[in-house]
């Protein structure tokens, strides 16, 4: 009998003994035996931070070129189809499940952990699909991710931070050296990383990459007047947007960089029009109840620099975090705002209980801990005044049970 989406997906947890075994060797065999290759321009995006922003910002100046765009990302927030897009529609459950199918039926004896064996189909799906281009957005690190079995025409890193640092190393120097793993010798590579690591340049200088660098060969300013990209002889002015600057200045470079025939109006279009769930996305006003999937020091930094641009009373934090993660690093950028902090547990083998989380916030923090993030949430949302401001943050896992709420728009 044929599985259906949930079927499989529960099928692929099963398969392996651990969630993550690095190395390309067995993914790359079953890549082989289905003989998977793009016939289009691929993009593969890597990075601590940034990433499923700088894929979308390509992926909307590409389609509004009239070009075919297929992007494979991850995680999911609520639905697994969300990790492949084809021309910015999300493919039918059956598509997957054929894919999985496929995949099961070459793989052999060969064992495939559950992003190995989604990145597979979803290279399936998009070899199927044939578009013009093709955005790899990278899992975890970059050298021994399942993306990288195939080489990229442009490769791009969005930011060096601190995480996954059982995986990746416990430096910027060691990450970055994984991260890099996504260069080929010879090849072009985008670097949006303001204060690379030494390692970073020592891995470009060494496969001959035709690179260009954040603050050396593009860059983006704003002002008053407005937001300005430049690249070495060419000037953009650009709407304002909720995006990361750097996340923009990365994905335009890329599309001068990869040389991509792209009009202005198309990158402004683009910048003006996209948006990703749980990306400072707002969900409710009166209080102003913002969501974001920000989980390490670097990705909270932003949040704060963003969080001096809105104007509000008091800031209420709904927090909940993975137990792999650094709680007290990530949430150190807050405290200037005194913020009042709602705490929930999280759930599942990664699971980080709210009493935990709570020894990362000082004992003068004002703080109520819940079993769950929806009840921290709730709270939040009849303890704040209308003229506060609400952030919902943590990982991807957090965002999700709030946006799964029926009522998570509110006025």
């Amino acid at each position: 009998m044929s599985k259906n989406l949930q079927q499989w997906l529960s099928y692929l947890e099963s398969i392996h003994p651990s969630s993550i075994d690095m190395g390309l060797e067995r993914v790359a065999q079953v890549a082989s035996r289905l003989n998977i290759k793009f016939t289009g321009r691929v993009i593969t995006v890597g990075g601590t931070n940034g990433k499923g922003t700088t894929s979308a910002l390509i992926e909307n100046t590409l389609l509004a070129e009239g070009l075919s765009v297929g992007v494979y990302s991850s995680p999911h927030l609520l639905d697994y189809r969300e990790r492949v897009r084809i021309n910015n529609v999300l493919p039918a459950e059956a598509v997957f499940c054929d894919a999985f199918a496929q995949v099961e039926a070459i793989r052999g004896d060969i064992s495939l952990t559950y992003f190995e064996f989604g990145t597979l189909a979803a290279m399936l799906m998009l070899m199927q699909a044939a578009p013009d281009v093709v955005i790899l957005e990278v899992g975890l690190g970059g050298r021994l991710d399942a993306t990288n079995i195939i080489a990229p025409d442009c490769a791009v890193i969005t930011s060096i931070g601190l995480d996954h640092q059982d995986w990746l190393g416990d430096t910027r120097e060691k990450i970055a050296t994984e991260k890099a793993g996504i260069i080929r010798a010879n090849g072009k590579v985008v670097i949006g990383e303001p204060q690379p690591p030494q390692t970073l340049s020592a891995a470009v200088q060494e496969l001959n990459a035709n690179a260009w660098w954040a603050g050396r060969e593009f860059a983006i300013t704003a002002s008053a007047q407005g937001v300005v990209f430049t690249s070495l002889n060419y000037r953009l002015e650009l709407p304002s947007t909720s995006i990361p600057l750097t996340n923009v200045a990365t994905a335009m470079a890329v599309l001068r960089h990869g040389d991509f025939t792209v009009s202005a109006a198309s990158m402004q279009h683009a910048v003006a029009n996209t948006s990703l769930p749980g990306r400072r996305q707002l969900i409710a006003t009166h209080p102003a109840t913002y969501l974001d999937v920000g989980h390490n020091p670097q990705a909270t930094e932003s949040l704060v620099e963003w969080l001096h641009t809105k104007e509000f009373n008091q800031l209420h934090i709904v927090i909940a975090m993975l137990n792999d993660k650094s709680p007290k690093a990530s949430l150190a950028p807050f405290l200037p705002f005194i913020p009042q902090w709602y705490v929930g547990a999280t759930h599942g083998p990664r699971g980080l209980n709210a009493q935990s989380l709570a020894t990362a916030l000082p004992d003068s923090s004002v703080k109520q801990l819940f079993d769950n993030v929806t009840a921290a949430y709730e709270s939040a949302r009849s303890g704040a005044k209308k003229d506060d401001l609400i952030l919902v943050v943590g990982s991807f896992h957090t965002v999700a049970d709030i946006l799964a709420l029926p009522h998570n728009t509110q006025n």
